[in-house]
């Protein structure tokens, strides 16, 4: 059986992308940045709570600050990246929910008053919406180098110290330089991977 999506299309977001580890120095406009999120934006998160933040990290000084935070490598390769985006989940997602889940006028209220368990579905799902974001920026043509050697709670203070957001990835973004990607590591079967019961 063969897929909807043609074979240059499965090769961009999937066969032939890898995560970038160096990149070239043209930038990455906000307009590219925004085309990403307005398509990647309609992908499903559960109750439609689209609890991805997205911070880009632009100037010196608060690449700096986010590399203070930075474990081993990434630090360097942050540094030379065109754009770095930091990921983070939106702890108080739900009071956007009366606008973004209108067929469920109490969805706040019913299902996300107690922060503890808001915070677990927002991550959930702003995990899920960083797959999406991942594939959108290969949909635009870049590469994407995305990293969890942070030390996010160091980050969570740096960027967001009124505690109402907690990031989990970070992601440099750019065309990929020509000694970007290591070798590719190989992956599950099928039969490896998925079970019918």
């Amino acid at each position: 059986m063969s897929l909807a999506l043609d074979a240059a299309a499965q090769d961009l977001l999937f066969r032939e992308a890898q995560t970038a580890n160096t990149f070239t120095d043209e930038p990455v406009t906000d307009e590219q940045v925004q085309a990403i999120y307005d398509l990647v934006k309609y992908a499903p998160t559960a109750f439609n709570q689209s609890p991805l933040r997205i911070t880009l990290v632009r100037s010196e000084d608060a690449r700096k600050r986010l590399v203070a935070h930075a474990m081993g490598a990434n630090g360097p390769k942050t540094l030379a990246a065109p754009l770095t985006v930091v990921l983070s989940v939106d702890l108080d997602f739900h009071e956007k929910l009366p606008r973004l889940f209108p067929a469920l006028p109490n969805v706040k209220d019913d299902f996300f008053s107690e922060a503890g368990y808001r915070e677990v579905a927002g991550t959930q799902n702003a995990t899920l919406q960083a797959g999406y974001f991942i594939l959108g920026i290969r949909a635009a043509g870049l590469a994407a180098g995305p990293m969890t050697g942070f030390d996010f709670t160091g980050v969570d203070k740096e960027f967001f110290g009124d505690g109402k957001q907690k990031s989990f990835l970070v992601i440099n973004v750019g065309k990929p330089a020509a000694d970007a990607f290591f070798p590719r590591s190989p992956r599950l079967s099928f039969d490896e991977a998925a079970t019918t019961v």
